[in-house]
């Protein structure tokens, strides 16, 4: 069963809702890509456009993998969508990908949004 926050990510990318939250103490301001699993764990690859973080964030911001689990403080809000506008390579964050905001996702999600 998915926890409250990995169903809180499922909401704001089926309504293309922006995400504040706090991941490993920093504010982060995000837009969920791709929401499923890898080894177990709850992970998104999502793309944060504001906030902190452990590296810095350029002006443009930048892709980001977040284990669910880590993320706290989620609050949705309206907002433009996010999902930058490069992405060179393949995506490694989720290995069995539940839902992509891509509808032509070349990761066959289990279900579609």
């Amino acid at each position: 069963m998915p926890s409250a926050t990995y169903r809180l990510f499922e909401a704001a990318m089926r309504g293309r809702k922006q995400i504040l939250c706090t991941y490993d103490g920093y504010p982060r301001e995000i837009c969920p890509i791709i929401l499923g699993y890898k080894d177990g764990a709850e992970k998104s690859l999502v793309f944060q456009f504001g906030g902190g973080g452990s590296s810095p964030l350029p002006p443009q911001g930048d892709w980001r993998c977040l284990e669910v689990a880590r993320v706290r403080d989620v609050r949705l809000r309206d907002g433009r969508w996010h999902a930058g506008s490069t992405h060179m390579k393949s995506q490694s964050c989720v290995k069995d990908v539940d839902l992509d905001v891509n509808p032509d996702s070349p990761y066959r999600p289990r279900r579609r949004l």
